[in-house]
């Protein structure tokens, strides 16, 4: 079987890769229509054999308010599966935090298509049947630790499942079992890093040559990305994926620090988020997807609530796949309004993560009538770098933050996605 990958690096020109996803945005329109409850409802009276894929820009986005209303009227799984192809055979959800959470479940033919998407991600990023996966965190519902884990598998590569072990216990695992290749998040590479460091052990002595990261910015931020790189001695590979998606892109070996969509897989379009016309080339947007082979349970322009720009230029990789340079920029509701500046927290985190005396991190945001306070929050054993900190950060951005040095230990640790940015909010500040 040819990969999603392989597809990409083949095609001689754009032309032809829209050609192919019209062709099979065709045949998943068809197929709701005829059978998927929820699409049959938003695409009603509206045409479900497109021409030009630039049509798909006439059909409805889709957004996750949505969904969310529809399992809780049509509950537990709500009206998006499409009736007439196989029984459902997995189930998993989303993580809530942008508000109930979300069941989503898959036949046998959307679950192979996800596997062959990690086929895919594994070609990119050089994984090979010769390589042991080691997976340090808890198999919960979440959908990607299981679908990279049976893709490993199904690659003959020897999967290590490290769920319910310390992360002590997990780095000693890594070491016995010789592992090759680690999934996790950045949060949670440094954190294994910081307890290597405690406990005598050399990471870079291990035989890790890659470690395969997602679930936050952090991987294609260029000072979270060395820190990573130095403790581990080892590459790392960006990924892109979401439970309602599936997983989605992966950066080349030859051009690192940004994402590749699989656009044999997927649609991707970048939307101003408040006029929700596309932008042009190199300009900031929302990332609005569509999935191609996922037709159990797929979603039709659906806003992903992540902010990218793509960069129209050839990457040297020879993919004809969208690059979005810098990977995930942050999430349309992260973003920090100061001093007239619009701030990203992996823009902070960035700047903070290039302080090597840094352990750990949080920001805090205040906001009221008069305006926004970004306090920030760092451990370190070194009571001077809050000058520093500040400096850079005021060269960079153009404000002045609060910054407070905490002594190691202080900030929580993460196994999964760290949640670093806490927002309060004045009663007093007016709301639209």
């Amino acid at each position: 079987m040819v990969s999603a990958w392989s597809i990409g690096r083949s095609l001689r020109s754009r032309r032809m890769l829209e050609q192919i996803q019209l062709c099979r945005l065709n045949a998943l329109l068809a197929c709701v229509v005829a059978g998927n409850a929820f699409y049959r409802r938003k695409l009603d009276g509206r045409p479900v054999f497109l021409q030009r894929i630039e049509q798909l820009a006439e059909l409805p986005l889709t957004r996750k308010e949505e969904l969310q209303a529809d399992q809780a009227a049509f509950a537990p799984y709500g009206s998006n599966w499409t009736q007439g192809l196989g029984q459902p055979v997995r189930v998993h959800q989303t993580s809530g935090s942008r508000g109930q959470p979300l069941y989503w479940r898959d036949d046998s033919g959307s679950w192979q298509a996800l596997l062959d998407n990690w086929q895919a991600i594994f070609e990119a990023a050089g994984v090979s049947a010769h390589d042991r996966l080691f997976f340090p965190f808890h198999f919960g519902p979440f959908l990607g630790f299981w679908t990279a884990f049976e893709a490993g598998v199904r690659s003959g590569c020897l999967s290590i499942a490290g769920g319910g072990l310390s992360t002590v216990a997990r780095l000693h695992m890594v070491a016995a079992q010789q592992a090759t290749v680690v999934f996790c998040t950045p949060t949670y590479a440094l954190r294994m890093a910081e307890v290597a460091a405690q406990e005598g052990i050399q990471l870079g002595e291990l035989p890790v040559r890659l470690l395969l990261v997602a679930g936050e910015p952090g991987g294609s931020v260029a000072a979270t990305r060395r820190r990573i790189e130095s403790a581990w001695q080892a590459r790392v590979y960006d990924h892109y994926g979401m439970t309602e998606i599936g997983p989605a892109g992966i950066e080349c070996a030859e051009n690192p620090g940004g994402l590749h969509i699989l656009e044999s897989e997927y649609i991707a379009e970048v939307l101003d988020p408040h006029t929700l016309q596309p932008v042009g080339p190199g300009q900031e947007g929302e990332l609005v997807v569509t999935t191609l082979s996922r037709w159990f349970s797929p979603v039709i322009r659906y806003r992903t609530g992540d902010r990218v720009r793509f960069d129209p230029a050839p990457c040297v990789c020879g993919s004809l796949f969208r690059r979005f340079p810098g990977g995930i920029l942050g999430r349309t509701d992260d973003l920090i309004f100061v001093r007239g500046n619009n701030v990203y927290p992996s823009v902070l985190e960035d700047i903070v993560h290039s302080f090597p005396a840094v352990r750990e991190f949080c920001i805090e945001v205040a906001e009221d009538a008069t305006g926004t306070v970004v306090r920030l929050r760092i451990e370190s054993e070194d009571g001077s770098l809050r000058e520093r900190v500040v400096e850079a950060v005021r060269n960079r951005l153009y404000f002045r933050p609060e910054v407070e040095v905490v002594a190691p230990g202080t900030l929580p640790r993460a196994e999964m996605k760290a949640r670093r940015l806490v927002r309060t909010m004045s009663p007093q500040r007016p709301t639209d």
